[in-house]
């Protein structure tokens, strides 16, 4: 593969991985813009029912914009998202798991207790179970910003240890916590998980099913 060729096969990953990240962004355009227009208040006086419609109808574009970016890397760069992995060495699962534990203690520290068990308490059964399924949607395009960042940054540098995807996921998704969230300490955590899935990424051998399992669990204990 010449430069040349390398360099547009580049660009065309790190597009796949920029839309996954804007994918993302229409949540905010959704919460902060069209749907304050439409129900005349902010989102934090949001009612039961209009948070759950906000996470459906966020959840369809999400599922939406992640099959048209799987498709589009099929059919433009022959890259199949989903084909299997090599069987990741013992040494690989248990440093991959490691991260899953490091993940739970960082986020038993940021919340003062289990995540899981504090959300259920704050805000109760049937939002907990939507906020869980947009989780499921929102691990799915973050995955997709990994997988392809890695891609883009193999292709120009021709170096394949380093998570890239993970740098590029922190580098978006995760500062942009900062604003969406009003933290600067949120958006540094959450930048500081999207290294640490680009990295157990390549200790699955970039096996995005297998990568995605581990992800959301990080995600959401």
């Amino acid at each position: 593969m010449t430069n040349q060729v390398r360099k547009e096969a580049g660009w065309k990953y790190l597009l796949l991985a920029l839309g996954a990240f804007a994918g993302l962004g229409i949540d905010a355009v959704y919460a902060f813009v069209l749907e304050p227009l439409f129900y005349g208040r902010q989102m934090q006086e949001f009612t039961t029912t209009q948070v759950v419609l906000h996470w459906t109808i966020t959840c369809i574009t999400w599922g939406l914009v992640a099959f048209l970016l799987i498709r589009l890397a099929k059919n433009k760069v022959n890259f199949d998202i989903l084909a299997k992995g090599e069987k990741p060495k013992t040494w690989q699962w248990i440093v991959a798991v490691a991260f899953v534990v490091i993940m739970f203690i960082l986020s038993y520290v940021d919340w003062s207790g289990f995540k899981v068990i504090k959300e259920f308490q704050n805000i109760g059964l049937l939002k907990f179970i939507f906020q869980y399924i947009y989780y499921l949607f929102e691990v799915v395009l973050v995955t997709l910003i990994i997988v392809f960042g890695q891609k883009a940054f193999e292709k120009w540098t021709k170096k394949e240890n380093i998570p890239w995807g993970g740098i590029l996921c922190a580098m978006t998704w995760g500062l942009v916590h900062i604003f969406t969230k009003g933290s600067i300490t949120t958006g540094l955590l959450t930048a500081l998980s999207g290294f640490m899935f680009g990295a157990v990424y390549l200790l699955l051998n970039r096996d995005t099913k297998k990568a995605y399992l581990f992800l959301f669990f990080m995600f959401v204990l």
